[in-house]
């Protein structure tokens, strides 16, 4: 089932929309930006990774990229190294395990509920948004060449 929807410029564009026992062999996730805020009192970001979430099929996973140079433009005396550890820690407690530390023992909607938990620090979860997917860990490569690089 599709709807037609005409935009205020005058362009179609179709909506498919699916109901409950109807998303075939995909299952609705979650997903959120991984943003660097090096100077939070400016609110200047760049995006850095990608966190997603799909309780069906219990998957949370992240992957990251940090661009350097367009971090630095933004404050030549940001903290590359911090920040890199920072957003590999993020990784890490998706992993889950030993290498979560305090998280090991949460389970992976609790930890991504923490992940995507609004905070003010040099790294920060952007809004969370859905889709569907049959395959998540593609989805988060995916949405990290999209979003990201």
């Amino acid at each position: 089932m599709s709807e037609r929807h005409i935009h205020m410029a005058g362009h179609v564009t179709e909506r498919h929309i699916t109901r409950a026992g109807q998303g075939g062999d995909r299952d609705v996730f979650e997903y959120a930006l991984l943003r660097v805020v090096p100077r939070v009192e400016r609110g200047e970001c760049v995006n850095a990774g990608v966190v997603v979430y799909c309780r069906a099929q219990g998957y949370l996973g992240a992957r990251t990229h940090l661009d350097e140079a367009r971090l630095l433009a933004l404050d030549p005396a940001a903290d590359v190294a911090g920040v890199r550890a920072a957003l590999a820690a993020i990784e890490r407690t998706c992993a889950g395990g030993e290498q979560a530390g305090q998280a090991a023992d949460d389970d992976a909607g609790r930890r991504y509920r923490w992940l995507v938990a609004p905070r003010s620090a040099v790294v920060q979860p952007g809004p969370v948004h859905t889709g569907l997917t049959a395959d998540p860990a593609a989805e988060t490569e995916r949405l990290l060449n999209l979003l990201v690089r």
